[in-house]
């Protein structure tokens, strides 16, 4: 594919959360995530962690740290992320038994997708679903 190297995303959605352990544990625990790396600073703070769902990854880290990319967010608002998964009411049901605001159920789109919606601890809204565009290359 265009973009990449090694068969590595060339995207990273990368966010920031008051409390990033927290969100580590969420995403991990009730939407299926993997924990690929997690950098912390002295004071405990996540510097920097990265999470891969599929052949995707995020990016997060702590808000406050006061580093330059801490700075350039401040003040934004929460973030929406598509992630591609393979079973959709599987993936749904490990969310609602872990307590995840469900925005909307699994619902089958016109363009062919099954999607769910939901909002993590700190108001990013992640949508989990099967449609998965070619993107050429």
């Amino acid at each position: 594919m265009a973009g990449t190297s090694g068969g590595r995303p060339s995207i990273y959605p990368t966010l920031l959360y008051r409390d990033a352990k927290a969100a580590i544990r969420q995403l991990t625990e009730a939407l299926g995530f993997t924990e690929l790396s997690v950098y912390e600073g002295e004071d405990g703070a996540v510097l920097h962690a990265e999470l891969v769902q599929g052949n995707g990854a995020v990016m997060i880290g702590t808000r406050g740290t006061g580093g330059v990319f801490d700075r350039a967010m401040k003040g934004a608002g929460a973030a929406g992320v598509y992630v591609v998964v393979d079973d959709v009411d599987a993936h749904h049901r490990r969310a609602v038994e872990h307590g995840v605001e469900v925005l909307m159920p699994p619902t089958d789109q016109d363009y062919g997708s099954r999607d769910y919606m939901a909002r993590d601890a700190e108001g990013n809204v992640w949508s989990f679903g099967t449609y998965a565009p070619e993107t050429g290359g």
